[in-house]
């Protein structure tokens, strides 16, 4: 939500005329195990229908001038600095959540809006559509939307269960060239580590080269590990930038594994050890490449959390990407509550900020940290810290 607000407010302070700016309100619900996460801003609501009470879950973010003016005082969009309204509650089977604009609960009463959920009963398209209807019949000029959904089912979260959901696709099996996974057919072993290995393969469909990358057996009753490797295929579906490695979606999968975009070169480090003394022109071109990968997971309000010269490949064409996002950090996540224990503390000593190396949460300011040693580095040779 804040990247989607810096960059509502970077396009609307574009226009000379305020009134054209670019602003939204937003009224967001998510449900997670057993906890509603209400995310809210502007005038538009959220209610909640329990044991034949309706109540608001939000207030109202606006201004009235006079009579028949009203202004929006927050919203998405009109400031750079992003000031929502959060609040979890604890959901309950057969909860309704009624999502309104204002065209809708300004022309209609709290009683009046009980009365015509009532009368629907179980329709709740129908109960929608009365609302609406209600509401241009009550004068509305406004936009008339609502929603409504109820809960039928919620999960009994344990540790257990969820270790189990990380592990319902089992390991492969060690690859050698010539065997084939889910129909990919295993080159050769371009790496290994004690975490992952990754291996040349051909796209079965396409004929195409592919890199696979599986995890290590020896982190196979490890849920925070597993965890992480799941996420890592997301933030590369999630993120789509010519300066950071893409993450293909795999066709069919019986095991767990990642199918990457392959690349043909070399990683930053590799490039450093065979250009120890690089022109400032070939610097600034591979500095500029870096940035842009930063920024596209910055925008997505994403932390790359552990950049360094062997997390960045710079293919024959010169193109640099951003690899590997075992320690991403999506932003909401931590918010959630989670039974997998998970750690701040990912990165390389080397590039991780101070304030992280004290246990400090890490921000967009520690991936720039990291930016700036990997520029001090190609710029002198060395590190701007002594071992």
């Amino acid at each position: 939500l804040s990247a989607l607000n810096r960059w509502l407010y970077g396009q609307g302070s574009r226009f000379l005329n305020p009134e054209r700016g670019m602003v939204t309100t937003l009224s967001a619900l998510v449900l997670k195990s057993t906890t509603a996460h209400l995310f809210h801003i502007g005038d538009t609501r959220i209610w909640r229908w329990r044991e034949a009470t309706l109540e608001p879950l939000t207030e109202d973010h606006h201004h009235w001038v006079s009579q028949d003016k009203v202004y929006l005082n927050r919203a998405l969009g009109t400031d750079a600095h992003l000031e929502i309204d959060y609040r979890s509650l604890p959901a309950e089977v057969g909860d309704l959540y009624l999502f309104t604009t204002d065209g809708v609960h300004g022309y209609l009463p709290p009683a009046r809006i009980k009365q015509i959920i009532i009368e629907a009963g179980d329709h709740l398209d129908a109960a929608c559509r009365a609302l609406t209807a209600a509401a241009r019949a009550a004068g509305s000029p406004d936009n008339l939307t609502c929603q409504l959904l109820r809960i039928d089912a919620l999960p009994t979260p344990d540790a257990e269960s969820v270790f189990q959901e990380l592990t319902e696709l089992p390991l492969p099996p060690p690859l050698e060239p010539g065997m084939n996974l889910d129909g990919y057919r295993i080159v050769r072993e371009l790496h290994a580590s004690p975490t992952s290995q990754l291996y040349l393969a051909l796209d079965p469909d396409s004929g195409q080269q592919v890199a696979l990358k599986t995890p290590s057996v020896n982190f196979e009753d490890d849920p925070g590990y597993l965890d992480r490797f799941r996420q890592e295929e997301w933030v590369g579906r999630r993120i789509d930038s010519p300066h950071v490695l893409k993450v293909i979606e795999p066709k069919r999968r019986r095991f767990l594994y990642h199918i990457l975009e392959y690349l043909d070169g070399r990683t930053l480090r590799q490039w450093m050890n065979e250009h120890p003394h690089p022109t400032l022109a070939e610097t600034r071109a591979i500095l500029e490449q870096i940035a842009r990968g930063i920024r596209a997971f910055h925008r997505l309000d994403m932390l790359h959390r552990d950049l360094k010269p062997e997390n960045i490949h710079i293919d024959r064409h010169g193109t640099v990407r951003l690899i590997d996002f075992g320690s991403a950090k999506i932003g909401g996540a931590a918010e959630i509550a989670s039974v997998i224990a998970q750690t701040d503390l990912l990165g390389t000593r080397h590039y991780t900020a101070p304030e992280v190396l004290r246990g400090e949460p890490a921000t967009t300011v520690s991936d720039l940290f990291a930016f700036g040693v990997i520029a001090y580095e190609l710029l002198t040779g060395g590190l701007p810290y002594r071992e």
